[in-house]
């Protein structure tokens, strides 16, 4: 098992920037990738970014590519996403979620999720 813990979310303006945090922890060696998904209300959750064990394998949703930026530490077992030049439309609950397979972007392929924090951006 799995468990993952995600932290950072907030209130921010139109244009600012956010770091969120998630620590993993329990069998942390069987997750080859982590990745980030969202969701507004009323709405899909849907994929943003995701990461490889090691961080040399990246991908992002077209939507946050070039303004969200996913990374890794392995010695202490958390991943992060930082979120620049954010958009009203960016608001929704940011959940964390690991994967045995290898940077999927679907997620039915993440086997473990966080419960979520909030990320509100006023314009």
């Amino acid at each position: 098992q799995v468990q993952l813990v995600e932290s950072g979310g907030g209130l921010v303006q139109a244009g600012g920037s956010l770091r969120l945090s998630c620590v993993a922890s329990g069998r942390t060696s069987s997750i080859p990738s982590m990745g980030w998904f969202r969701q507004a209300p009323g709405k899909e959750r849907e994929f943003a970014a995701t990461i490889s064990w090691r961080g040399s394998i990246t991908a992002y949703a077209d939507s946050v590519k070039g303004r969200f930026t996913i990374s890794r530490d392995n010695a202490k077992n958390t991943v992060y996403l930082q979120m620049s030049s954010l958009k009203p439309e960016d608001t929704a609950v940011y959940y964390c979620a690991a994967s045995r397979r290898l940077v999927p972007t679907q997620a039915q392929d993440y086997a473990y999720w966080g419960q979520g924090t909030q990320v509100t951006v006023s314009s």
